[in-house]
């Protein structure tokens, strides 16, 4: 019989109680402004992340033998570009 794996559990370092008892003061917020329709109009949404690439890959499957893939992994790191780059060369 296999004796079961004790899930560790992360526990949160504050204390929820106290936070959920806390009333806003007014002078907690003072040195924030109003939010305007101004404001709001001006606003900027910037999406973050990597640009879009001219040349976007597309994940596809391949079955390729054994040691070719391991010639190819003994290169180092960034085989799988430097393979893209030369299938892309013979093409």
């Amino acid at each position: 019989m296999l004796a079961k794996k004790r899930v560790s559990r992360q526990k949160l370092k504050s204390d929820l109680a106290r936070v959920d008892a806390h009333v806003i003061r007014k002078n907690e917020y003072e040195e924030l402004p109003e939010l305007t329709s101004r404001m709001l109009a001006s606003a900027v949404v910037k999406k973050g992340g990597r640009p879009v690439s001219d040349n976007p890959r597309k994940l596809i499957t391949i079955r390729l033998p054994a040691d070719v893939i391991e010639r190819w992994k003994s290169t180092g790191p960034g085989w799988q570009t430097r393979m893209a780059d030369r299938l892309s060369r013979s093409g």
